[in-house]
């Protein structure tokens, strides 16, 4: 399973966002099993993706529900430097 956001990029830990117009970052997406970390959030989810705000603190976004956040937007990806 690949998440994307509205703009049709693919969600990837690190990515920046803007999350009700404020500054976030994607803290872990869960799109398979496999991951310890992760697994816990696909078994009763289906998957989904965790933004981290200042305002908010964390958000989990299930991944049925990703298509309705018309508030999370893609800015930037994480250098790789």
């Amino acid at each position: 399973m690949t998440l994307k956001y509205l703009s049709g990029e693919e969600i990837i830990k690190g990515d920046r966002v803007l999350f009700h117009r404020g500054p976030g970052q994607v803290e872990l997406v869960a799109d398979a099993l496999g991951n310890p970390d992760t697994d816990w959030y696909v078994k009763e989810y289906g998957g989904g993706v965790m933004i981290r705000d200042a305002v908010a603190g964390r958000t989990f976004i299930p991944a049925d529900q990703i298509d309705e956040y018309e508030d999370l937007e893609f800015v930037a990806r994480l250098d790789a430097a």
